[in-house]
């Protein structure tokens, strides 16, 4: 599944290209960090994620 849009992520990265590859690990990384996010709130016994649990 995809979570990064990639003409944002394009628009961030003017003057440059971006191999598929790069993508994929965007994704996955946004996912583990989200994840993590979640147990930290859920920790917290919070259902709200801050940008602390990022």
């Amino acid at each position: 599944m995809a979570y990064v849009v990639k003409s944002a992520v394009r628009g961030l990265i003017k003057g440059m290209r971006a191999s598929e590859d790069f993508f994929k690990e965007l994704d996955v990384l946004i996912s583990r960090r989200c994840k993590r996010a979640v147990e930290r709130a859920k920790g917290n016994g919070r259902k709200t994620l801050r940008g602390v649990d990022v």
